[in-house]
């Protein structure tokens, strides 16, 4: 356990982000490794993993409200210095984690030919979509035991673990990835089943790393037989702070399966540039989103030792760092957009919508990182509902619009992209009023002007 109540707010930032941004760096590479050797096969392959891809937001909704609804309570309860509520939310947070892995296999599997079905540009897209999401479910559905794992650490301040675990779980990715997809040593290329038969060995791997640490290593949060049996008020209080963040994944999955529906008529070379495009988006996002998830924590432990003052620090450091960190990714996205396309095609068509998407959405990233600091800011205060009902305003805000402008004959992709440029911008305002709310009805005097 690592005490966030005392010490350097920034400095304590820093120390969280840094093993938390390689963790996800490392995380990502499960992604853009397969996303590499996957291009190799084609557009209809690229589009295809991209758009089967979107249901990582489905089930990163379901690993979020767990994820979060830990974080905030074992670091609320560390702050309270009370052990044992720590240790019956770790064990409560196991059992769901396994429910969640079941509801995940049996619904993936029974859906996802008629999801594939809906987006897919054409028949080969259909067909390569389907067939990389039936060898990933199994590793979606393991990423819930990692994600109930990792959380309890980090409500505890302990990021370190988590972090080599996926450091490793990726070297596998990476060795198996070319083996598996392309057929190098072994002559059996598998395709986009070998991405994600790679992708779910490695996950694999990592849960059995990250539970041997628990049984041989861990003190402060362990396995205790006697605390497995459900809770239904633990649970409840876990969903009522890990639901609305899930809802914001699940609104992103809306979001981005919009996008691909309303664009398939342009063909798989655009689903497959606007596919390589968002995934380079969410991996030059991993610093600013570092330091956010890095705030929860610092929050939680402080609010449960009502350290207030301390609390509005960690969100006006917070936002400061994030806003800085988004403000240089700004300027390289405007600078060198195709070149973060091209290593995964070079086809034009590919690239031309990939860096146009860039160079616009680059515009709200700034936007994006307020966000970001306003959603981990909630979670550690245990009240995730504003974060829910901002990402609600953006969806709103952005299907009417963008469905009306795809009927138009004059309609051209880049429309999509302004209108997400509008919304974030939108968006990142109801935040800041919300947690400014917020801010006065817990504590009860105004908030400083945020940074």
């Amino acid at each position: 356990m690592r005490d966030l109540t005392q010490g350097s707010i920034p400095r304590q930032i820093v120390a969280l982000a840094v093993p938390i941004f390689a963790g996800m760096l490392l995380q990502t590479l499960y992604y853009i490794v397969d996303l590499y050797f996957v291009s190799r096969i084609g557009n209809a392959a690229i589009a295809g993993v991209s758009a089967a891809g979107n249901i990582m937001f489905l089930v990163f909704a379901l690993t979020q409200m767990l994820g979060v609804g830990i974080v905030a309570l074992i670091s609320q309860a560390v702050g309270r210095k009370d052990a044992a509520e720590a240790n019956l939310v770790f064990n409560q947070s196991l059992v769901l984690s396994l429910l969640f892995s079941v509801l995940t296999l049996v619904c993936g599997y029974a859906g996802t030919a008629a999801y594939m079905g809906k987006l897919g540009a054409d028949a080969a897209t259909v067909l390569m979509g389907t067939t990389y999401l039936y060898w990933f479910l199994p590793g979606l559905a393991l990423q819930f035991a990692l994600v109930a794992m990792g959380s309890a650490l980090r409500g505890t301040g302990i990021v370190k673990p988590t972090m080599v675990v996926q450091g490793l779980t990726v070297l596998i990715n990476i060795v198996l990835a070319p083996v598996l997809i392309a057929g190098w040593g072994s002559g059996h290329p598998l395709g986009v089943a070998g991405a994600g038969l790679a992708s779910t060995i490695a996950i694999a791997f990592g849960v059995v790393l990250l539970t041997m640490y628990f049984f041989k290593l861990e003190k402060y949060v362990r396995l205790h037989p006697t605390m497995l049996a459900p809770r239904l008020k633990i649970w409840l209080r876990v969903f009522n702070i890990g639901l609305p963040a899930g809802g914001e994944f699940a609104l992103m999955f809306g979001y981005m399966a919009i996008i691909f529906w309303i664009i398939r008529t342009f063909g798989s070379a655009a689903q497959a540039g606007f596919g390589v495009g968002s995934r380079v988006m969410q991996a030059i996002f991993l610093p600013a989103m570092a330091v956010a998830f890095a705030t929860a924590p610092i929050v939680g432990q402080n609010f449960g030792a009502r350290r207030i003052e301390r609390v509005r620090a960690t969100f006006r450091s917070s936002a400061f760092m994030t806003c800085g960190v988004m403000l240089l990714l700004t300027l390289i996205c405007q600078l060198q957009s195709a070149s973060l396309i091209r290593p995964f095609s070079t086809e034009a068509g590919v690239v031309t919508v990939g860096a146009q998407f860039l160079t616009i959405i680059s515009w709200n990233f700034v936007a994006s990182g307020i966000i970001f600091t306003c959603s981990s800011t909630f979670q550690g205060l245990g009240n995730t509902w504003p974060s829910l009902a901002s990402s609600a305003s953006r969806l709103i805000t952005f299907v009417g619009p963008a469905i009306w402008l795809s009927g138009q004959p004059w309609f051209q992709i880049r429309h999509l992209w302004y209108m997400s440029v509008a919304t974030v911008t939108l968006q990142a305002l109801t935040s800041l009023f919300l947690i400014r709310r917020e801010f006065k009805r817990r504590f009860k005097t105004a908030l400083p002007q945020p940074v």
